[in-house]
């Protein structure tokens, strides 16, 4: 985004000519100096909503029919229910913010056809990158005493989420904390994209990953991420470019990042049935997920001070141990017993899934996302994620002797299932569908695929027999081949997108001439992060409540391009 955009896009803010009622209107008389009842809407108000650099730009922001009376009273008796009353009904207190909702146009980006480059970057350059990569997360790991990743947030929301969408998240989530937060940001997020403030805040970008250009960026550290950063620094090491320096300073990030995985964040939970269980938080307690002081009081002030542990998280921090060699004993825990009480069986449980935004699938066979703590809380509701489904199965192949998931009929039964379920996904299409994900891009469901089926495949001829007869993961390769090739890499596509289209790409056995947009696309985008490193921070991950909150940082582009690269240049080095 160019100087001239921003200013522009903050010119025009700050000069609109103010036609209806602003937010500040709506809610200043209600919430600002709230005399009582819930005094968390009114703080996250003053504090997410009210501060001075968003009022400046939406003050001048109003919504011609609520100059209706009928309409703001509406709207305001809806704000003074979820301030006072004891039990608030949030169907009802939603019903007149999920309308206007309904009024904003958000749309998915839909990049250009892109020219085919002529001829690919030589292996050269592809190991200079690998190895600026590779130097990169070092010196950040050696810098931080951790590889850090930032969640930024975009208040105009995310394109999937509607008026019907916000409905299904103000009464499926469980903290009144977290159902204040996603009334209010959605409240906000009207007059943003009807404002000439969405300009600034929701500027366009390249390809299909979202740059994370947002100043108030917050840094922290979580089990997932440093999972995710092993698993790129045995990679870097894989490949021999390291230098024994590199190759020594790697082998004991990864040891110190499995230790945070397994140690720092284990926490003990029971499963359905009863029995104790050890998983892994996503947040560990602080100080460990080293939030500024400032951010971390923000946090508690806008809602978020209970996190429980997830299903994801615990995959891939067991994956990653297990790719690092660990001997950890709670590795010997087979998580599979565990996820089968949270997995969706045909109706009878689908309760489960209390937050269904992605109701535009068949839940049947998947896991869901969170994981009830030791106290029985579960803040965010439910949802259920197809990549994070991927990881399961990954994690299980790589543990299927030590967990004797062939051996167990339960086991098998459960791996089936979810295999089941991915199946589906790719035979209606809905894996390439962004209303389909929760957490994820389509494109990144891409690439865990290709993680998945790489795993899939180390596993014995006979093995792969016993959990696959009917042959659903090759069917699912064909249609994710198929979506890469057709549409992703021909597009415009920015860093990001190209390092995921590599990973599967490369997981998946693709002809290398294939891999060429990809790798120019990289190559050529070298250096486009400045001093923060050689790429930008784009969208790894997101939430869609309580608005669009993207995490991603140059870091995590960083370890996906190498991982992109590392496998490009091994099938390179083969066919040469």
């Amino acid at each position: 985004m160019s100087f001239q955009h921003v200013a522009g896009a903050a010119y025009r803010a700050l000069t609109a000519r103010k036609d209806g009622v602003s937010l500040y209107d709506l809610c200043d008389p209600l919430l600002r100096h709230a005399p009582g009842g819930d005094p968390h809407l009114a703080k996250f108000y003053r504090t997410a909503l009210g501060n001075p650099p968003l009022r400046a730009l939406l003050c001048r922001t109003g919504l011609k029919e609520l100059s209706e009376a009928p309409r703001l009273q509406r709207l305001r008796g809806a704000l003074i229910a979820a301030r006072d009353d004891e039990t608030p009904d949030w169907a009802a207190i939603g019903q007149p913010v999920a309308e206007l909702l309904d009024t904003i146009d958000l749309k998915h980006p839909k990049p250009a056809p892109a020219p085919a480059p002529a001829r690919g970057p030589e292996l050269a350059e592809i190991e200079a990158v690998i190895r600026t990569c590779g130097a990169h997360l070092l010196r950040s790991f050696g810098n931080n005493g951790f590889i850090p990743t930032y969640a930024a947030f975009n208040l105009i929301g995310d394109a999937d989420l509607r008026g019907r969408e916000f409905l299904m998240a103000l009464t499926g989530l469980n903290s009144r904390g977290y159902k204040n937060s996603t009334l209010l940001f959605n409240l906000a997020r009207i007059f943003i994209a009807r404002s000439p403030a969405r300009a600034l805040i929701n500027p366009p970008w390249r390809g299909i990953a979202e740059p994370m250009w947002e100043p108030m960026q917050i840094r922290h550290r979580s089990a997932y991420y440093d999972a995710f950063f092993t698993e790129a620094l045995l990679s870097f090491m894989e490949t021999g470019l390291a230098s024994p320096d590199q190759a020594a300073a790697s082998r004991r990030a990864v040891s110190e990042m499995v230790e945070f995985c397994l140690s720092t964040s284990r926490e003990e939970v029971r499963a359905q049935d009863g029995s104790p269980f050890s998983v892994i938080t996503a947040l560990a307690p602080l100080p460990h997920p080293r939030f500024s002081r400032f951010f971390a009081q923000i946090k508690q002030d806008l809602g978020f001070g209970i996190y429980v542990p997830d299903c994801d998280t615990t995959a891939c921090a067991f994956s990653a141990a297990t790719q690092a060699g660990s001997d950890d004993p709670i590795l010997e825990q087979p998580l599979l017993d565990f996820y089968a009480g949270y997995q969706v069986r045909g109706g009878a449980n689908e309760p489960l899934v209390t937050v269904p935004l992605n109701d535009n699938i068949d839940y049947e066979g998947g896991v869901v996302t969170w994981i009830d703590n030791f106290a029985g809380e579960r803040p965010f509701g439910n949802d259920l994620d197809p990549t994070l489904n991927l990881d399961i199965l990954e994690v299980s192949f790589r543990n299927l002797v030590r967990w004797k998931i062939i051996e167990t009929p339960q086991r098998l039964d459960t791996v089936q299932r979810i295999i089941g379920f991915q199946k589906k996904l790719a035979a209606s299409g809905a894996f390439c569908d962004p209303r389909a994900h929760i957490y994820y891009l389509p494109e990144l469901y891409c690439a865990y695929f290709g993680r998945c089926y790489a795993a899939y495949l180390a596993l014995p001829l006979a093995a792969r027999r016993a959990i696959d007869p009917d042959g659903a993961f090759d069917f699912i390769r064909e249609r994710v081949l198929a979506y890469v090739q057709g549409v992703l890499i021909t597009g415009e596509m920015n860093a990001f997108d190209a390092a995921l289209a590599l990973i599967a790409l490369g997981h998946l056995g693709a002809d290398v001439a294939t891999f060429t947009p990809a790798l120019h696309c990289i190559v050529a985008h070298a250096g486009e992060g400045g001093r923060r490193g050689p790429f930008k921070a784009y969208e790894w991950n997101k939430m869609k409540t309580p608005t669009r909150i993207l995490v991603g940082g140059p870091e995590v582009t960083s370890a996906f391009v190498l991982m992109g690269l590392a496998l490009a240049r091994k099938a390179m080095l083969r066919e040469a």
